[in-house]
């Protein structure tokens, strides 16, 4: 420890004190350790200002606190958003290993006031030229392996690069290690991004998430569909807001870790499968409008998996080998069923299990534990292998029947949008995992329609109500809608 530095930072009271009018503040620490770092400041035209802090606690946790806000009065934003821990740290001459929570206190500190700053809707950055060289591009980084390779992409392709992750979900309940916006993911995204020398901001979406994507799972759920989360979440929630983001930071673009393509035809851009079809991820993001992917980008279009992992072992980064994710974020480590009774107040209720002619011949503890095509847990046998045919919500049966009864040639689809005319949709697909299949639609026009009905080539088991059925024409999505019933 430089002690120079430190009783410098110890005794520097010139900032110390409340909060400005209309600043933006971000704390950390408190009861549970005795110490609490809070940095406050205003944001003018891509600067930081009116500079205040205050601190509890040891001696280190004052001159951590006040090294930071020294350090970013009337700094450009983005060069506050690239200090990390050790540089905090640095700052301060250095720390023994017992006091280095002052620091990580006082990083956390800044960076919750930058999020705040991030959901503001205010301009973030010095004013930028549109043609300033380097291209200035952000990159959504979730933590994990796919979007820390976009960024080394991008950086190596010489943009100037900066990281934003989402926070969509908080809960006790949830593993957030396992979840790919929970709050420990916002830290393992930070790290990595400042590690890399690149500005992070968090952007804090739950309350918005929660209304408009977790509300409508639940509620699906208690009508008897399967809905599909993610689908809604990339195309209403996240992406767009992350763009905005973006644009107030003076990028260019919004690049993601998604396997996908974006093509263009006569009328714009639309979105295409990625070059690895093990990895496709073009249906999970079928809802997100045309007018939106003219300021995205996907650097990983023509890679597969392991050679993205590879590019990472290559540059040192641990999260090379890391695991993905499987579960829907705000499900990590946690059962659906749970997840339904606690948040939506879905409580099991024992419901008759029917045969396809509306004869009981089971029980079951609650129709939203079941989907259309489901056969484990039905606990019913047909003297063939029993698929869940439909669900009621409102006589709380479950329906099952054979395969052969489950397979269906139309699909009837509700709250649709077609990006070009219906004639050109010559495939569709009803499930993530699921390959495309021939299908048709007929004459319709391109906008919004309450129903359409889709013609399939081949014959297709369990289309389930709530899901989405991704409109093609080839490769590329031409339009989307929500299963309704299959005939």
């Amino acid at each position: 420890m430089d002690r120079e530095h430190f009783e410098h930072y110890l005794s520097d009271t010139s900032r110390r004190g409340p909060a400005a009018d209309d600043a933006f503040t971000g704390a950390a620490g408190g009861a549970a350790c005795g110490d609490l770092s809070r940095i406050s400041f205003r944001v003018e035209d891509g600067r930081i200002t009116a500079v205040s802090f205050d601190a509890e606690g040891c001696g280190a946790m004052v001159a951590a606190t006040a090294a930071v806000a020294e350090a970013i009065d009337g700094a450009p934003v983005l060069d506050a958003a690239r200090l990390s821990i050790d540089g905090v740290e640095a700052l301060l001459g250095g720390l023994i290993p017992a006091k280095r929570h002052a620091a990580q206190l006082a990083s956390d500190a800044l960076h919750r006031g930058l999020s705040a700053a991030a959901g503001s809707g205010l301009p973030l950055a010095l004013a930028r030229t549109p043609t300033a060289a380097p291209e200035r591009v952000a990159v959504a980084m979730s933590g994990g392996v796919d979007s820390a390779v976009a960024a080394l992409l991008e950086r190596e392709r010489g943009a100037d690069v900066i990281a934003i992750t989402v926070k969509l979900w908080a809960d006790p309940e949830t593993d957030g290690t396992k979840a790919c916006c929970s709050p420990e993911a916002v830290i393992g995204a930070r790290e990595l991004a400042l590690s890399l020398g690149m500005p992070h901001f968090t952007l804090d979406l739950e309350q918005d998430f929660r209304r408009r994507v977790v509300d409508r799972f639940v509620s699906g759920y208690a009508d008897g569909k399967t809905p599909n989360p993610c689908i809604l979440c990339n195309g209403e929630v996240r992406l767009a807001a992350m763009i905005d983001l973006a644009e107030r930071l003076g990028a260019s673009r919004l690049l993601t870790g998604h396997y996908a393509r974006i093509v263009e035809d006569e009328d714009g851009p639309l979105l295409a499968a990625g070059a690895d079809p093990a990895k496709d991820q073009s249906y999970m993001l079928a809802a997100l409008p045309p007018e939106l992917l003219g300021r995205l980008g996907f650097p990983l279009t023509e890679l597969t998996k392991p050679e993205v992992r590879a590019i990472a072992a290559r540059h040192g980064l641990a999260v090379a080998k890391k695991a993905e994710s499987q579960d829907l974020c705000f499900l990590a480590g946690q059962g659906k069923r749970g997840f339904l009774r606690r948040h939506g107040g879905l409580e099991d209720r024992e419901g008759d299990v029917l045969d396809s002619s509306g004869r009981a011949v089971g029980s079951h503890p609650g129709h939203h534990n079941f989907t259309v095509g489901q056969r484990r847990g039905t606990g019913v046998s047909l003297n063939a292998p029993a698929y869940v045919l439909a669900t009621d919500a409102v006589t709380n049966t479950v329906t099952v029947g054979t395969r052969d009864e489950l397979v269906t040639h139309h699909v009837s689809v509700c709250d649709a949008v077609l990006h070009r005319e219906g004639a050109r949709v010559d495939a569709v697909r009803l499930r993530y995992r699921s390959r495309p299949l021939p299908a048709s639609i007929g004459s319709a026009d391109p906008g919004r329609h309450k129903a359409l009905e889709v013609e399939l080539g081949e014959e297709f088991a369990g289309a389930s109500p709530g899901q989405t059925a991704v409109l093609l024409e080839g490769e590329t999505i031409v339009g989307h809608g929500t299963i309704a019933a299959a005939a």
